[in-house]
C-alpha cells in the first residue's frame, strides 16, 4: 500500500485541505472506513479501472462517512497521477459509488483542475426558520431563498449578507446531519459576495466543528453552476487554512481546480 499527502487548494505554501492517495490496497470499504477514522482526514483510493479510457477508479472516505465525491481529494489523485504520466494529456476517472466520470486537467504553477457537469439536486422546502435553526442563528435573513445544487454532492447553499455574519457562524451538526440524511443533501455551504468580486463560503457537514473543510470544491462548483459563472472562492478563514479555489464554465461543463501540494 502506498499512501501519499497532498495539501489542496492552498492559498499560500503549506495552506490548503489534506487527503491521503491510497493507491495498492484492494480492500473492502469497511476497512477503508476504518483507516479513514484512525487517520482523522480525508482519504482517496486509487483503484485499477475497469472500463477502457478510464485511468482509475476513485473511492472516497471521510472519518464518519463514505462519499460519492470529494473535489479537493480529486485534486490531490490528479496531481498524484499526472506525476506518474506526465501533464500532456487530460485525464478521465470514474467515482466508486455513482460511478460519475470526472476529468482531470492540469494547470499552471502546480494547479489541477477538475471537469464535471451540472447534475439533478433534490430540493427540498427550506424555510428560512429552518435555516436560522440548523445555523444555530436565529433570525438570520438569507439574502436569498436557499436552493440545492450539485456536481455530484448536492449542497444547500444559503447566501449570507457578509463575512462578519458567515465567520460568526456556530452551527449545529448533529441536526444538518440528520437534516441532511433525510432529505439527501450532503450539507450546508454559507456563502457571500466580497467588496472586491470575489466569494467567501464555509461548509458545514462534519458532526466534529475540528474537521470543517478549509475548501470545499464540490460547493464551489455548485454555487457556479447556481450563479452561471465562474468564481474566485475564499474559504479556511474560520480553520486558520486560507484556500483558493477558481472555477470556470466551458460550455455545458464546469471546471473547479486550485493549487495541489505534495506535503
Amino acid at each position: 500500500m502506498q499512501v501519499h499527502e497532498f495539501r489542496c487548494f492552498g492559498e499560500q505554501p503549506g495552506d490548503g485541505n489534506p487527503a491521503l492517495v491510497i493507491a495498492g490496497d484492494r480492500s473492502q470499504p469497511e476497512a477503508r472506513q476504518a483507516f479513514a477514522r484512525e487517520c482523522n482526514t480525508t482519504c482517496v483510493w486509487i483503484d485499477p479501472p475497469d472500463e477502457a479510457g478510464i485511468v482509475a477508479t476513485v473511492d472516497y472516505f471521510y472519518p464518519h462517512t463514505r462519499s460519492p465525491l470529494c473535489l479537493h481529494a480529486t485534486l490531490a489523485v490528479g496531481q498524484r497521477l499526472f506525476m506518474q504520466h506526465g501533464q500532456g494529456n487530460e485525464l478521465t476517472l470514474k467515482t466508486a459509488v455513482h460511478g460519475q466520470r470526472l476529468g482531470l486537467v492540469p494547470g499552471a504553477n502546480g494547479e489541477v483542475f477538475v471537469r464535471l457537469q451540472q447534475q439533478d439536486a433534490p430540493q427540498p422546502d427550506v424555510a428560512p426558520e429552518l435555516i436560522g435553526t440548523l445555523l444555530a442563528a436565529p433570525g438570520l435573513a438569507p439574502l436569498a431563498p436557499a436552493r440545492v445544487s450539485s456536481i455530484g454532492s448536492p449542497k444547500l447553499l444559503v447566501e449570507v449578507a457578509d463575512a462578519a455574519i458567515l465567520n460568526g457562524l456556530t452551527p449545529d451538526l448533529p441536526a444538518i446531519l440528520a437534516w441532511g440524511k433525510t432529505t439527501r443533501v450532503n450539507g450546508i455551504y454559507a456563502w457571500c459576495k466580497l467588496d472586491d468580486g470575489s466569494y467567501e463560503g464555509r461548509n458545514f457537514n462534519h458532526l466534529d466543528p475540528a474537521l470543517e473543510d478549509s475548501a470545499t470544491g464540490v460547493a464551489a462548483g455548485a454555487l457556479t453552476a447556481l450563479l452561471g459563472h465562474g468564481i474566485t472562492l475564499r474559504q479556511g478563514r474560520a480553520t486558520g487554512h486560507a484556500c483558493l479555489i477558481a472555477t470556470h464554465i466551458d460550455r455545458d461543463d464546469i471546471l473547479v481546480g486550485g493549487r495541489v501540494q505534495l506535503a
